[in-house]
């Protein structure tokens, strides 16, 4: 109730601004002293059904909207740099943007997206760095897990974050360091009470299940971001339906031998080619992430480089990379890095590191949706490791890693243009 009023509030005085209205400007650029809430301040006035212009490749990708005191208030209270132009300075904008021959174009974001984090109840000794943005950001977003899921409430989703989770049903690979932790063991215990309630003989069975639950939701048009170690375990758990990967303390009995001849690569979405780890005692789930061992790089060195498209003619990765830094400092996670040796042919690289052959930020379309997969864990922690405390985003409110996250939640508030071939 209290809702519909301020939205009936927020009807009359949009009504009310005229035809030649002034426009606020948020610059995404260096003069943007908080571009994390920027993306949220964008959110809140598309709530209230006001659409925003994403000015691509204008000034790091800055936002536009129509003036009124009550959004330039909400600017000031939550620290967002913003201009109020002229609708005169406004069109000029939008026609420089226009000319052909520079790469600029400007989208419309019409539509706030409905956001689930899939996530366990109980508490973990990590955090996650997606909800940290969205928190930082004010952007609502709902806590959802297998039940959730299983009972087929993803639709009802515009998008949905993945993050530091295991669809393969070997508990993240921990066994060998963390078995007797209290928090391992309470993981398992509540996974394999799940799985018993949702009608599974194992947890390998009830995370393969979610897993296709969350593939057809994409195929039927949502939109999915993972980090970390979920867009590898993803792809792996689909190749593996109806072989079993697992080995004895994970689900009870030994793994089928022959596990690696038998995975259908047809079933994933990035991911091809690759070998499954079927060492309990390693770290690894498979051979797409490269792990730190074979990366041989200094922290000072981890760096990737964000790819330049062509905002006009490619304005899904344009959207998807906009940033006020081209280059961004790599970060580790339990999948640090793809190998793009296993990625599918059709998968679209975003961002790299070309001398390490690896990929960092990759996107690809799948049935009616898309996927985007950002590899590592925390773009403001460089190794994090189990119970470290989370990263206080307001440190760094400029992170242009973290940007890239935000990117792809107002992704989806954009009315698409078909990418050209």
């Amino acid at each position: 109730m209290k809702k519909n009023f301020f939205l009936l509030v927020f009807f009359l005085f949009l009504s009310c601004i005229p035809a030649s209205a002034a426009y606020l400007l948020l610059p995404m650029d260096d003069a943007q002293k908080n571009h994390l809430k920027a993306y949220g301040i964008t959110y809140w006035v598309i709530e209230k059904d006001v659409d925003v212009d994403w000015l691509l490749n204008y000034r790091g990708g800055s936002f536009m909207f129509p003036y009124h005191d009550l959004f330039e208030d909400e600017c000031n209270i939550r620290g967002v740099s913003y201009q109020v132009i002229a609708d005169v300075q406004a069109a000029a904008i939008v026609k420089e943007i226009a000319q052909a021959d520079v790469n600029m174009d400007v989208v419309k974001l019409h539509k706030a997206p409905k956001i689930a984090v899939y996530s366990p109840k109980n508490k973990q000794p990590w955090d996650d760095a997606v909800t940290m943005a969205l928190t930082y950001a004010e952007i609502p977003y709902d806590v959802i897990y297998d039940e959730e899921v299983l009972s087929g409430k993803l639709p009802t989703y515009d998008w949905l974050h993945l993050h530091h989770e295991d669809f393969t049903g070997q508990y993240g690979k921990f066994w060998a360091r963390y078995r007797n932790a209290a928090w391992y063991r309470e993981n398992q215990k509540a996974a394999e009470l799940t799985a018993q309630q949702q009608g599974f003989t194992k947890v390998s069975q009830l995370k393969l299940a979610v897993a296709k639950n969350i593939r057809d939701f994409v195929l039927g048009g949502g939109y999915l971001f993972a980090m970390c170690s979920a867009p590898d375990s993803f792809d792996v758990a689909l190749a593996a339906d109806g072989v079993d990967i697992c080995e004895t303390m994970f689900d009870g009995d030994p793994a089928d031998p022959l596990a690696q001849q038998k995975l259908n690569y047809n079933n994933c979405m990035a991911f091809t080619n690759f070998r499954i780890s079927q060492n309990p005692q390693e770290y690894e789930i498979s051979n797409i992430d490269i792990v730190p061992a074979k990366r041989r790089v200094q922290q000072k060195n981890d760096l990737f480089t964000l790819f330049e498209f062509s905002a006009k003619w490619d304005p899904v990765p344009s959207m998807l990379c906009q940033n006020h830094e081209m280059i961004v400092r790599g970060f580790m996670g339990q999948t640090t890095a793809f190998n793009k040796n296993t990625l599918k042919p059709n998968v679209l690289i975003m961002g790299e590191n070309k001398a390490l052959n690896e990929a960092r930020y990759i996107h690809g379309d799948f049935g009616k949706g898309t996927w985007t997969f950002y590899g590592g864990h925390d773009p403001e922690d460089y190794r994090h490791m189990v119970g470290d405390p989370p990263t206080d985003l307001n440190i760094h409110p400029n992170s242009s890693g973290y940007r890239l996250i935000l990117n792809n939640v107002l992704f989806p508030a954009a009315k698409k243009k078909k990418r050209k071939t």
